[in-house]
């Protein structure tokens, strides 16, 4: 995957993120749900990131 797809990706995994703080906050009935969800996206974002330099790194120049 490109390097531009990568960090559309990783906006989008955090931007969902953030609306799930969001939600948290207005929500306190379901503040720690929407907190989990939270940092699993930004597993994933980081994650994304980890597998594109990993890969970058592997590759031959």
């Amino acid at each position: 995957m490109s390097g531009p797809a990568v960090m559309e990706n990783v906006r989008r995994y955090r931007a969902i993120a953030s609306l799930c703080r969001q939600s948290a906050t207005f929500r306190p009935i379901q503040r720690d749900s929407l907190l989990a969800q939270a940092a699993e996206w930004e597993e994933r974002a980081i994650a994304e990131i980890e597998r594109y330099f990993s890969c970058s790194a592997a590759r031959p120049a």
